[in-house]
């Protein structure tokens, strides 16, 4: 039905330019005529540049590449394959917000012709694409399909799912930061409402991933592994977590535990932190929230998340409490952190839990300066109402290195002496440095 998708007079259209979607644009862009499409006018003229609002990209990946960027919705009738890839996040109630992802929906829907396939790639919970995004979208065509009846009416008539189009899911892979493990090279999930619309899925696709296609039995069981994918991740963190405030109450390094478990052939390696972003983080909630409509209370994922969202409060109190031991009044300390967004090497600040780490040891009256050699301090100012310091000062009653930046891995504990007063306070989150190195400073770490 749709093999002559594999010529030049057909075009790709990628909705969502963010993260996930201009690699994904860009790569199909290097084979096919490519559409696109980002709401956001800002970022479109960027891309329009060869620039990536994101940072994750250079200027080299703009080039050689057939590739049109648009915020006028009218250039989506052009295209025959279509690739949805908003953000898909949760409100503050913790429930999955749908908006970006149904308006995206509503949005191509006035544009979608038969023979047309539509493909989710954002993360969603099982079903959400076949009984909340296909109907979505059905429903936004009608304006377009019209008959005459035998009286002389005209009618609306909606497109046929599965019939007049064809839909399918396959989840985003991709890794911000991660250099090694690209679009390109991860195996690649594809699902589809009938086994033509898998096949014809897995050949598009196919064009672009190395690694191989491997075509899920439903959509259902597409979205349920892409949604386990992190919530496997979180709970497994969540219990380095809890196992490190167990071991500091104990006065036993986690990181030393960690260490000498992992000697064992088949000992998981996973480690505490703060467990931020727009998937780890937020994930699990797209499951739980599907199964508690289901009438089941899921027990060890929301423990997991309840563990891991209390990090931030579990940093800030110990580093209140260590001021306090030192006989200091934590309303006249002044405390840098260094590390803004929610993982190492990138740019990306959405949900970073390092914020929350802020918040809390604002609430203790604390002077917080935060530096982020990658982060805006604009997007910071306007996600987080927290500014950034331009210069480091010294001075510091206590330094919490809270993202494993590159830039910050090669520093000793000279530059970290300079920052601070005498009997100071260095707490490394992520355990990037041998303790031994500063045996000068009060060094803790999860």
């Amino acid at each position: 039905m749709y093999q002559d998708l594999l010529n030049k007079d057909k075009k790709i259209s990628v909705i969502g330019l963010g993260y996930v979607g201009l690699p994904i644009a860009l790569e199909f862009a290097k084979h096919f005529s490519v559409i696109g499409f980002d709401i956001n006018d800002a970022r479109v003229q960027m891309m329009k540049e060869g620039v990536d609002p994101s940072k994750e990209l250079d200027s080299t990946a703009f080039e050689n590449v057939d590739i049109s960027f648009t915020s006028n919705s009218e250039d989506l009738a052009d295209a025959h394959f279509h690739i949805i890839a908003v953000p898909t996040d949760i409100n503050e109630h913790k429930v999955p917000n749908l908006s970006p992802l149904l308006s995206a929906s509503k949005t191509l829907g006035k544009y979608i012709k038969e023979g047309d396939y539509v493909v989710y790639e954002s993360t969603v919970y099982p079903g959400c694409t076949s009984e909340d995004c296909v109907p979505t979208l059905v429903g936004a065509t009608q304006d377009r399909r019209l008959s005459v009846t035998t009286n002389g009416d005209i009618q609306k008539q909606l497109l046929n799912p599965g019939i007049d189009f064809k839909y399918g899911y396959s989840p985003e892979r991709i890794n911000p930061g991660d250099k090694e493990h690209t679009l390109t090279k991860i195996l690649k999930i594809v699902s589809g409402n009938d086994q033509e619309a898998v096949d014809e899925i897995s050949k598009v696709y196919g064009h672009i991933i190395t690694a191989g296609i491997y075509k899920a039995p439903s959509i259902e069981v597409a979205e349920a592994a892409k949604v386990i994918e992190n919530t496997q991740r979180d709970i497994n963190i969540a219990l380095m977590n809890e196992l490190a405030m167990i071991f500091d109450k104990m006065n036993i390094d986690t990181s030393e535990v960690l260490k000498a478990a992992g000697t064992k052939w088949n000992f998981l390696k996973f480690y505490p932190g703060l467990v931020g972003g727009h998937c780890i983080g937020i994930d699990p909630y797209y499951l739980t929230h599907k199964a508690q409509k289901m009438g089941y209370s899921p027990q060890i994922i929301l423990s997991g998340r309840r563990i891991n969202d209390g990090m931030s409060a579990f940093v800030a109190k110990k580093m209140v409490q260590k001021l306090i031991q030192k006989g200091k009044n934590p309303q006249d300390c002044k405390v840098l952190i260094m590390g803004m967004t929610f993982k190492e090497n990138v740019s990306d600040i959405r949900n970073s839990k390092v914020a929350d780490v802020v918040r809390e040891l604002k609430d203790y009256s604390i002077n917080v300066h935060i530096t982020d050699p990658r982060a805006s301090a604009t997007e910071v100012e306007h996600e987080y109402n927290l500014s950034m310091i331009e210069e480091v000062s010294d001075s510091y009653d206590a330094v919490i290195v809270a993202v494993a930046h590159e830039e910050y891995k090669n520093l000793d504990s000279s530059y970290y002496t300079k920052l601070m007063n005498e009997d100071a306070i260095l707490f490394d989150l992520k355990g990037m440095y041998p303790k031994e190195l500063f045996d000068n400073l009060d060094y803790w770490r999860l």
